[in-house]
């Protein structure tokens, strides 16, 4: 397979209609807008406040991951994909409450992949050890809801052009297999 004849969806987040349902499981696509961090201790807190939470999360993507510090002229260090099971008992409320879609690596749950196709969400697949790679793209990093988690906390990032694999596209159809 050779890069530079592959075919990019650009798509801009947060979704403000139906463009998530338009994607298929395989699809790669270069995100660019807001995206928020969030992992394992700042989803249990999200369920918990769900209805006061510090962010609107409708229509919009959560990165499962948890940043480095930056270095002098970047806007975040490492930032990789979390393994998102980690994150699969807290994401049907998520959804349910208007998040869209959610960024990470390996595969879900059949609970998940219901909740993906019954609220027509989408998980997107970033490439695992990338961090370094992945985090120019991020043009912008700032943390707006539970600092004391460390780098645990929900970050609002700026990306443009950062690239993904559509795993689990909004009618349940997954690149994962069994």
């Amino acid at each position: 397979m050779r890069f530079y004849n592959m075919k990019f969806k650009k798509v801009f987040v947060p979704f403000v209609s139906c463009e998530g349902e338009k994607l298929k499981a395989g699809d790669i696509v270069l995100l660019s807008g807001i995206i928020y961090t969030a992992r394992d201790a700042a989803h249990k807190r999200m369920v918990r406040e769900m209805g006061r939470l510090p962010i609107n999360i409708k229509g919009q993507t959560i990165y499962y991951a948890g940043p480095a510090p930056a270095r002098p002229k970047n806007a975040i260090g490492s930032c990789g994909p979390t393994t998102s099971s980690r994150m699969d008992a807290f994401v049907p409320v998520l959804l349910n409450n208007g998040l869209k879609s959610m960024i990470g690596k390996g595969k879900r749950s059949q609970e998940v992949v219901a909740a993906i196709k019954k609220y027509k969400a989408v998980y997107f697949v970033a490439i695992g050890g990338c961090g370094a790679l992945l985090s120019k793209k991020i043009k912008g990093a700032k943390i707006v809801a539970y600092k004391d988690l460390g780098p645990e906390a929900v970050y609002r990032l700026e990306i443009k052009n950062f690239p993904v694999i559509v795993g689990i596209d909004s009618c349940g159809k997954s690149i994962f297999k069994n």
